[in-house]
Formats: structure tokens, sequence, C-alpha cells
């Protein structure tokens, strides 16, 4: 069963077409019969709606490039019909005939070599490395052409041919070819000076440097900037928050942090953060980390490219994963590939014991979650009329195992339950990837958004059910516009990479603090502006996960990490069984499900479940869930944050001191003196850095100032920290 919002695609594409051949159509009537009049509405409608159409929705009509009638067929299917009407009305000489049909194969071969000139300008502006939060000025980056001459064929044809069109039907109208003459010129015209135009772009200054030049900047940024600590991250677009849950404990960690990324649209993808950002596509261009004084590389997710950064031999490398669970995800044989594996608490350790992958305990180091520090710990039964739950069923996986999710098996019979209760509110949180894999979890996410509307019309028309002020809702709107507005500074769709760079270099001091400021208030904000027995269903970046554990009682789940953070808070819990193992075995199995209430696929209990959380004096594992979450997140004390740091720090020393036994590389050697100058242009803002030293006792500030080169004269030191500093069991 296709999603809802496929099903509206689908249907405004065949309104869409049957629109335009419904046009076609008239306007070919228009040009036999002849009838002006006619002639000129559907021309003007046809164009009309391809330029909206184009504008506002541009793969909306995408299919029709499929069947190879792509908008310039169209648009030359047009012209040829509305020429035919001006020679049956017109009857123009034969100069004005050869004007009219020379003057429309000029413009369609004008058209066509703005089009190669638009393919060699892009070329020349993807550059081999994009950066966030870096000073790129030294490269003398250009801004970007106009974005009609440059990206968006199908718009700037139908925009450059308006005045052949108009002109055309002008002259059909008062039976005078000049009209069309003129018409035709005047697009000519036009399409000849943006051809020239976006061939400056190809010439003198405002082409982007070369390869060679953009890899030297790069490799004297680095060696200027001295990062200690990165984390690197490959993956696909919906991936993405599995980096971004890091960026926040990235940058609060001591030292000088950096981002790697492998892929071009990532750069889009990561949040708003001030710790520099570089992306390096090709494999060969990776080795420029080699050179650098780089430390580490902190690993929050496997993928194809990961073993291609392992080869850097000057760097130790430790895998964090991108959340807790007792999935045989998080048991990867990959893990062994890393110098060391990060853990949240002791259950990890133990996973990876009785996995026997090859993991080495002594290579286990347990760090904590710092990330779960913005959970509000429980605070006793629901003080409104309603329990508020939420259902945040994981994906179904790369396998087919039926235990992956419950979406499929049981998502409809537990929202059902719940929706039956007059007394609960649901939210509804699906994973990101949710049938990403299996069409029938998308079919099932989508029979739960339909029963969620339902049951939200059927409250809503009781009496009693009132919404919040208007004011709230303002509120609402003026939160989201803030918070856009500042994302707005770090994402730009409507810039290439050369311009991005250029937009998103060094960012103003406490940019990613302000952001995570204005994303609290508008999560905040959102709460306040629905009403509190309206059911939701989040997907949005707003409200975020912990956002949603703040605002529910209960949390309703499959075996995934979102079971171990919420345990955090030690609320209730329910993970659903569908893996067709008994209730023992299931437990036996999952560490994680130890302190949780079962519910099997029918969803049976979870009515007892309900009664517990508005009662906790019958809330028999609240004793449990606390043991759970030290085993499973590590101690409160020494917090989270700290433990993670002293890992960052005495990993450092050990690349350190692994790097100090290799024995010199001549290459290295003839390269130091060029490393030590600093980026080219960038000298005077970097004082003294070339007799800056960076050992793991180097720290820096916040991370918002670390994106400065110069902060390499300006860092702050501290006690050196030794292998033995990390915490483990």
């Amino acid at each position: 069963m296709p999603s809802a919002g496929l099903l509206a695609h689908r249907k405004g594409q065949l309104c869409a077409l049957l629109a335009l051949l419904g046009l076609y159509a008239a306007q070919l009537v228009g040009a036999l019969l002849p009838q002006v009049p006619l002639l000129i509405a559907a021309s003007a409608g046809c164009l009309g709606l391809d330029l909206l159409v184009q504008q506002l929705r541009p793969r909306l009509l995408a299919f029709l490039g499929r069947l190879r009638f792509d908008v310039t067929a169209r648009q030359l299917v047009r012209d040829l019909i509305v020429l035919v009407g001006l020679l049956r009305l017109a009857e123009p000489g034969r100069w004005e005939q050869a004007a009219l049909v020379g003057g429309l194969l000029a413009a369609y071969v004008t058209h066509f070599a703005c089009q190669l000139v638009a393919l060699l300008v892009r070329r020349d502006r993807a550059l081999p490395v994009l950066t966030r939060n870096v000073d790129a000025s030294a490269l003398g980056l250009s801004p970007a052409p106009p974005r009609i001459l440059a990206r968006q064929p199908g718009l700037r044809l139908l925009t450059f041919m308006v005045p052949a069109t108009a002109g055309m039907l002008t002259a059909a109208a008062t039976r005078e070819p000049l009209w069309g003459v003129g018409g035709v010129a005047l697009t000519l015209t036009a399409l000849v000076l943006g051809t020239g135009r976006l061939a400056q772009w190809l010439l003198g200054d405002r082409r982007a440097p070369d390869e060679r030049t953009v890899l030297a900047w790069l490799d004297a940024w680095l060696a200027a900037y001295r990062p200690t600590h990165a984390m690197y991250f490959s993956g696909g677009a919906s991936s993405a928050y599995q980096a971004n849950m890091w960026l926040g404990t990235l940058a609060a960690v001591r030292g000088r942090p950096l981002i790697v990324l492998r892929e071009r649209f990532m750069m889009q993808k990561i949040a708003a953060t001030d710790v520099p950002v570089v992306c390096l596509p090709r494999v060969a261009h990776l080795m420029v980390l080699e050179r650098s004084p780089l430390k580490i590389m902190i690993h929050p997710a496997n993928s194809g490219k990961t073993s291609q950064v392992l080869r850097i031999p000057s760097l130790m490398h430790t895998f964090v994963n991108h959340g807790e669970s007792d999935k045989l995800s998080s048991c990867n044989p990959y893990a062994k590939a890393y110098d060391e594996v990060w853990v949240a608490g002791q259950a990890a350790r133990e996973r990876y014991r009785l996995a026997d992958i090859g993991v080495d305990d002594r290579d286990v180091v347990e760090v904590g979650r710092p990330q779960l520090a913005p959970i509000r710990p429980a605070a006793g039964p629901p003080a409104g009329p309603y329990v508020t739950v939420l259902y945040a069923p994981t994906w179904e996986g790369w396998t087919d195992d039926p235990g992956n999710t419950s979406i499929m098996l049981a998502g409809e019979r537990i929202v059902r339950a719940l929706l039956a209760d007059p007394g609960v509110r649901l939210v509804y949180k699906p994973h990101p990837m949710t049938g990403s894999v299996d069409p029938r979890a998308g079919a099932a996410d989508a029979r739960i958004r339909a029963l969620v509307a339902e049951a939200n019309a059927a409250r809503a028309a009781e009496s009693g059910h009132r919404r919040p002020a208007p004011e709230a809702r303002a509120e609402l709107a003026r939160r989201t516009a803030e918070l856009d507005r500042l994302a707005d500074g770090v994402f730009r769709p409507d810039a290439d990479d050369v311009e991005r760079m250029l937009a998103q270099s060094v960012p103003e001091p406490g940019r990613a603090e302000a952001v995570e400021r204005t994303q609290e208030a508008c999560e905040a904000a959102y709460w306040a502006a629905v009403p509190e027995w309206e059911h939701q269903v989040v997907d949005g970046a707003v409200p975020g996960l912990y956002a949603c554990f703040n605002e529910t009682h209960l949390l309703v789940s499959d075996v995934s990490s979102v079971v171990s953070d919420y345990l955090a808070s030690e609320k209730p819990y329910a993970v659903v069984n569908t893996s067709g193992l008994s209730e023992d075995a299931f437990r036996a199995a999952f560490p994680t499900v130890h302190a949780a209430t079962v519910l099997p696929p029918d969803a049976e209990g979870l009515a007892e479940l309900l009664a517990v959380v508005r009662d906790p004096a019958r809330d028999t594992l609240a004793e449990a869930r606390a043991e759970l979450k030290t085993r499973l997140l590590g101690p409160d004390e020494p917090p989270s944050l700290d433990r993670f740091d002293a890992a960052v720090q005495a990993l450092c020393a050990r690349a350190e001191e692994r790097r100090t036994r290799r024995p010199a590389d001549p290459a290295d050697a003839a390269e130091a003196p060029a490393r030590e100058a600093g980026p080219p242009g960038r000298a005077s803002a970097v004082p003294g850095a070339a007799d800056t030293t960076v050992a793991n006792t180097d720290v820096d500030g916040p991370a918002g100032n670390a994106a400065q080169a110069g902060n390499a004269a300006g860092s702050r030191a501290g006690e050196p920290a030794s292998p033995e500093s990390s915490v483990s069991a």
C-alpha cells in the first residue's frame, strides 16, 4: 500500500499530465481550424502550466523525461503548433518564414550551447574538497553564476522562450508576421547574452582553483589548525542522524575537533555545528590526513568507505556506534578493525565478550552516553488527565528477521489498543528509515498514520476538547521561523559547492549554541501549541526524540537503542516481542529487556502497564530499571562527558606515542617546511603557528572558536592524560 505522500504525488502527476494533454489538444485544434482565441488561450495556458511546475514542483513531471518527452521536447511541440497556426493565419512572406524558422532553430542551438557551457562550469566548480566552518577566502572562490543559467535548464528554456511564444501569438492575432519575427529575435538575443554571461565563469578570476591548489591549501590549513580528534562519517542521506547525535559531544571534548565526510550531499545533512567540516569524496585525497597532526578518528557507524580511512597508519581509530542496543549489528565483527571500541556501560562489554567476534576486552572502553544529558528523570505519575505514550518502533533492518521491528506484525494492534483508551495520548515516532527496505513496513506506517488521524478527528468532535490559544500557535510559528533562519546560514539549497563553501565559512562565535537554544525553545513551543488530548505523529526535526522522551510517561518500542536511551529517565517501558521466542528466552537474549514489560504481537498486557503508569505504587520494575540503567549506560559519576573526554585524551596519547616510534618518512621531512608556513595568504592570521606543537596536552576553549586556525596560538595547556585515565570496568 503506497504512503499518503506517495499517493498525493502520483495524483499531482496525473492531474498535471491530463492538464498538459488537454491544453496540447486544444492548442492543436486552434491551430488547424484555425481559431485564434483558442490557439492563444491554449498556448499561453500550456506554457504557463509548464513554467509553474518547473518553478514550484520541478519533479512533478520528471517521469515525462523518462518517456523522452522532457521540457525541451514539450516546448518544441508547443512552438511547432504555434508556428503552424501563424502560417495559416498571418500567411507570412518567404523572408519572414525564413526568419521565423531560422530564428527558432538558432534559439534551440543556442540553448544547447548554453547547456554545454553550464556543464563545463559545474564541472569546473566541483572542487575535490568541500569545507564548512573553515575560512576558504585564500582560495579566491567566486560566487555562483545565476542559477537559471547554470542549474535550471528547463526553467531557462521556458522563460527565455516567452518572448518568442508571445510574439508568434500576437502575430497570429494581428495577422502581422513581424511581431513573431521580433519575439523570436528577442528570445535568441536573450539566449546568446545568457550563454555569454555564463561563459565568463570559465575565464579569469571566476574560474575555480585547480585540484593541486585546493589540496595544497587544505594541507596548509590542517597544519595550521592542528586537529587532534575527528569524527569520520559516511552513509546515505537518511543516516545523517547517526553523526548529528555526536556533534555536541565532539565539540565539548578538549582539543581541536574536526568532522571528516565522504559524500558531498552530507555537507547539507550535518546539523548546525561550530566544528570545522571537511569532505573528501575521493580516497586519494583522503590521504592528506596522513600528513596532518590529526591523531584519532571516532566512528559512529560502519560503512563501505570506512576501510579506506583505516589504511592511514598515523591515525588511531575508535568505534562509538550511534546507539546502544542488543541488535546483532551492535556486535558487528567489523569492530575488531578499530584500535578501540567505546561503549556506554558494562552490558555492551559483556555483549562483545559473549559474541566472541574477535574484539579484545582490553580494547573496550566504557564512556557512557554523553548525549543523554537533556533527558529528564521520571517525575511521578501523570499530572493531567492523559497518559502520554510514545510508540517508537525501529526500522526493518537489512535482514528479514521478524524480530527487527514490531511495526508490521504488531504496530496496528498496539496503536489501536492505545487509541481505544480515552485517557491516553499517543505520540507516534517511527524510525526515519522505516519502509526503506521492506515495503510492508512503509505500508504499515501509512495505516498507523491513518488510524491516528481518524482518532484525532473523533476526539476533536467531542465536547470539551479545546485547542490552545492562537498565541501559542503564533509563538510556535515565530520560533520555527527563527530556527529556519539560523539553519539557512548553514544550508543553502540554491548554492553550488563553491558558493556554499563561501557562505559556510567560519561561523559567528556561539552560533551552534544559539541553534541549540532555539531548538529547545521551538520544541517547548511545539508542545504548548498542540492540544494535550491530541495524538501526534512526529517525523520531523522538531520535536526531537529526547524532547519526546521528556513529554511522555511510557515508551513502547523494539529492541533498539531507543530503549537504552529511554532508560536514562528510569520511566516504565515496554518492548514488543515479535521474534517468535518465549518471553523467558526473549529476556535472556536481550539484556535491555530485563526491566521491561514484554508485549506479545497482540499487545496483551498493555492495559495493565497503563495502570502501573497511573499508579506508581504498582510499579514492581522501578528498582530493576535503575540497576539496568547503570549497567547499560554506566554510572552517573563521573559524568559521561568526563569519561568520554578522558578516553579521547588517552587514545590521543597512544596515537602520539605510536607516531614517535614510527620511522621517519623522507617525504614528510621534505614537506615539513612547506606545512609549517601555514595556509596561503593567511600567515598573518596564524601568529606563531610554525612554533606551535600539539601534543595530548593541548586543549581549546569552546569549539565555536576552534574553527579559526588562529586558535592554534591561543590554546590552553592542561594536564597530560595517560592511557590509564580512560574509565573501564
